[in-house]
Formats: C-alpha cells, sequence, structure tokens
C-alpha cells in the first residue's frame, strides 16, 4: 500500500518562502514519476511540477517556473517542493502524487487521472 504524506504548509507573507515535504512509503519513490499538484478555492486541482519516472527531468507549469524547485531524497524516500517568491494567487491545498507503475524513464503525467496516489494535502496561504 502506497502511501504519501505532505507537510510543511502555513501562512506566508507574499514574497516569502516555503519548502513542502512528501514522504513516501510502501515503496520506493526512485523509478517512478513523483508530482505535486494544487486546488485553490473553488478551482480545479492543477499540475505544478513533476519528476519524470527516471527523475532525471524536471517539468513546472508555468505560472511557478523560476520560482518552485522540485527535489528528492532518495535515502528519506521524499520528494520536496521548495517555493520562493510566493504570491497570493498560490494560494492552495499542496497534494503530491505518484502513478500506479513507474511506466517508461522519461514518462511524466501531468494530469489528475494519470496518478493513482495521492496525500492528504497541505495548506499554503499566501497574504498580501
Amino acid at each position: 500500500q502506497v502511501q504519501l504524506v505532505e507537510s510543511g504548509g502555513g501562512l506566508v507573507q507574499a514574497g516569502g518562502s516555503l519548502r513542502l515535504s512528501c514522504a513516501a512509503s510502501g515503496r520506493t519513490i526512485s523509478g517512478y514519476a513523483m508530482a505535486w499538484f494544487r486546488q485553490a478555492p473553488g478551482k480545479e486541482r492543477e499540475f505544478v511540477a513533476a519528476f519524470s519516472s527516471s527523475g532525471g527531468t524536471t517539468y513546472y507549469a508555468d505560472s511557478v517556473k523560476g520560482r518552485f524547485t522540485i527535489s528528492r531524497d532518495s535515502a528519506k524516500n521524499t520528494v520536496y517542493l521548495q517555493m520562493n517568491n510566493l504570491k497570493p494567487e498560490d494560494t492552495a491545498v499542496y497534494y503530491c502524487a505518484t502513478p500506479r507503475a513507474p511506466w517508461s524513464p522519461g514518462w511524466v503525467g501531468r494530469t489528475e487521472r494519470e496518478y493513482r496516489y495521492w496525500g492528504q494535502g497541505t495548506q499554503v496561504t499566501v497574504s498580501s
């Protein structure tokens, strides 16, 4: 049973930083794509960032490119999302996700339906 647990959310002023963590259990994160999504009130869940299955490539939504960085620590089986220069529009519940299977080494999904396992989410609130 794959479980993902996010942490690190909170309230921060615009321009500030937060680092989110996603601790995985039940299988290794190596060899599987890992992604961050977010959902703001009244909006659909949207892709934020991801590692490809091999971990060799990272992908970002245009809205966070240059401000957010996804990284991982295989020894801790944990994925991180470093968020800098936060804006009020970044306010959302942030979720990490991983697919059912490794698929191909370069695979990465950018839609909800491509991911099987999800964490419970962590709230990020950015005040202006």
